[in-house]
């Protein structure tokens, strides 16, 4: 299931990443013009807003939206498990099409250093628990389509539980993306620094699930 819901995210978003390198026009097929304006606003080189002068309470804020905004798609992934997981690719296939087109955009257009120097830190536990999140929804959604030798409302109950555990620790990766987010990544710090930081806590999350976590998160979203 974990492998699913990637590929649910990882295909629309290359094939929207491929479509915008040929022409970035496409991107106005994903995002809105008044969109586009504002992210390139947002990670202009020139006119970075995000700074060592925000205040304590301001980074509480971003801490707050972040996680706000995290655990709101992380829900709705497994929420929408229950329309016979089509709605939780539909969740996937969105958020990868969107994310993709904001990152090819700001790349072909000159932004990605600054885009990508600030996603560096958080991304591995932030896509990660969307995948997770995507597992435990078409979890769900499997039970409904296949509930095998049992009764429908006894695969859903067992589901049930296997989603409640899966979506339990993709919350609990979305809270400390969404403080790495807030107290990290938008910070003014070298982006070579960020860079490495970035690569550490992917090599982490890549390690815990293909070694220490891997029969948990096998026998959850099998």
């Amino acid at each position: 299931m974990l492998l699913f819901a990637s590929c649910a995210y990882l295909i629309p978003a290359v094939a929207v990443a491929a479509l915008i390198l040929e022409d970035n026009k496409y991107v106005h097929s994903v995002l809105s013009p008044q969109q586009v304006e504002n992210i390139e606003d947002m990670y202009d080189p020139n006119g970075w807003t995000r700074s060592e002068s925000e205040g304590v309470r301001s980074r509480i804020g971003m801490f707050g939206y972040y996680i706000y905004n995290n655990a709101s798609i992380g829900l709705r992934c497994v929420a929408s498990g229950l329309f016979f997981g089509i709605g939780t690719i539909v969740v996937l296939a969105f958020n990868g099409l969107n994310h993709s087109a904001v990152l090819t955009h700001l790349l072909i257009i000159g932004y990605g250093e600054t885009l990508l120097s600030f996603i560096a830190g958080h991304s591995a536990l932030e896509l990660t628990a969307i995948a997770i999140s995507g597992a435990a929804g078409l979890r769900l959604g499997q039970a409904l389509l296949a509930p095998g030798a049992v009764s429908r409302s006894s695969a859903i109950r067992r589901a049930r539980r296997t989603a409640v555990v899966l979506a339990f620790g993709a919350m609990i990766m979305f809270f400390v993306a969404a403080f790495v987010e807030a107290f990290w990544s938008a910070t003014q710090l070298p982006s070579t620094l960020k860079y490495g930081v970035g690569i550490g806590l992917w090599l982490f999350v890549v390690f815990y699930f293909v070694l220490a976590g891997r029969h948990g998160i096998r026998q959850s979203s099998d």
